[in-house]
């Protein structure tokens, strides 16, 4: 525990300065490249730890520093209760990569959405939610409606060209995603689950790589936030809703993918399985999704454990 080095190293410098140190345990904060400096440093023969940020923080001692966070990460890397973050390969992230782009385009699409409608509901002309109500409003736009004042009206037309263009892209990457989907056999097998689409499969297996890092499927479910939150003390047990920890770009394709489920279980009971009918009738909901949600999570780090496709459950005659 004795300390016998401190030294500042430039980026430049990192590498060059670990290529010339015998092999040691390096524990770093999972923040912006740190995957890339985990894979480098694990070519040079070093054992690497990410530790999610907010785990290291308790670690470090008052103002925060750079010399203090590194101690803190020799302090939390040591923790045999601490939790570590798996370094990603290349080919992880940028699958990584267009599941973010695409993200990001759905995002700005739906600003752009929002503020074509407040200008419009401005001048009295408002549609319903959604894209069909949203056509709605860009054919009005695009037909230059007298109710639209000649001012507003090219900052309606401009905005309604940007996002027809992020609307071509959205699509693009969507086919490109499906696209790697179809070429990779473990994202095919996940599409068996219920309420998994490509969107899912591809997200799922970028996010997590190798499943058998997590012990249970209750342990991948609990990385997703999809299990209760504790707030327990003594021999009062507590539980207020999910914890919504982890991503959460994957946690809401998993809500998503559970909402379909139950929708299609409502309007046809008789083609639901049992448990799905039993949880609808004596849950709300959105209880009941998120339940779903968690079964499904549950089923594909099993798929992804043992390599076999889905089988539904008989349902009962």
């Amino acid at each position: 525990g004795r300390v016998v080095l401190r030294k500042r190293l430039t980026r430049h410098q990192l590498l060059r300065f670990f290529a010339q140190h015998p092999p040691a345990l390096i524990g770093m904060e999972a923040c912006g490249s740190a995957h890339h400096w985990g894979r480098e440093l694990e070519k040079l023969g070093h054992q690497v730890k990410l530790m999610p940020a907010s785990y290291v923080k308790p670690f470090v001692k008052r103002n925060k520093t750079d010399g203090h966070d590194a101690e803190g990460c020799c302090e939390a890397v040591k923790r045999p209760s601490m939790r570590f973050v798996r370094v990603k390969s290349i080919a992880q992230q940028c699958e990584r990569g267009l599941q973010r782009s695409r993200d990001l385009l759905v995002r700005q699409r739906t600003q752009l959405m929002n503020a074509m409608r407040g200008l419009l509901a401005e001048m009295g002309i408002v549609a319903g939610q959604g894209l069909i109500g949203f056509a709605k409003l860009a054919a009005i736009v695009k037909d230059k409606d007298k109710a639209i004042p000649p001012e507003l009206l090219p900052c309606l037309e401009m905005m309604l060209r940007q996002w027809q263009g992020l609307e071509t892209e959205t699509r693009r990457l969507e086919a490109l995603i499906v696209k790697r989907v179809k070429q990779n056999e473990p994202m095919r097998r996940l599409m068996g689950a219920p309420g998994v689409g490509p969107l899912t499969a591809h997200a799922t297996l970028a996010a997590v790589g190798d499943a058998s890092q997590f012990r249970s499927a209750r342990d991948f479910a609990a990385w997703l936030g999809l299990t209760p939150k504790q707030h327990s003390s003594g021999n009062k047990l507590r539980s207020a809703g999910i914890s919504r920890q982890g991503d959460k770009a994957l946690r809401r394709l998993f809500i998503l993918g559970a909402s379909a489920t139950l929708r299609q279980a409502r309007n046809r009971p008789d083609r639901a399985s049992p448990w799905v009918n039993a949880i609808l009738a004596r849950r709300p909901v959105k209880v009941a999704v998120v339940a779903q949600a968690a079964k499904t999570a549950r089923i594909v780090w099993a798929l992804l454990v043992s390599g076999e496709s889905y089988r539904a459950t008989p349902r009962a005659a």
